[in-house]
């Protein structure tokens, strides 16, 4: 059986040993920015906006109907 060494721990990214520098980390959050808002411009499929509706309308309904449940929205 081989003896077990203990486990190093990885560096730290600051730490100049295998971390990113700051021009790597600047690049990768450019490319991050630029994906997430090719998703934000996409905007909402038609139909999850219909269900939205739909449950904004259904909760309206309920808050007409019992003055009680405007009072306690689920958040306490």
């Amino acid at each position: 059986m081989k003896d077990s060494k203990p486990l190093s721990k990885p560096p730290s990214p600051g730490s100049g040993r295998g971390g990113l520098n700051a021009e790597i980390q600047s690049r990768i959050g450019h490319q991050r920015r630029a994906m997430y808002d090719d998703v934000v411009r996409q905007g909402v499929p038609d139909r999850f906006a219909e269900l939205i509706r739909k449950l904004d309308e259904s909760e309206a309904a309920k808050m007409s109907a019992d003055p009680a449940v405007a009072k306690n929205d689920g958040r306490d």
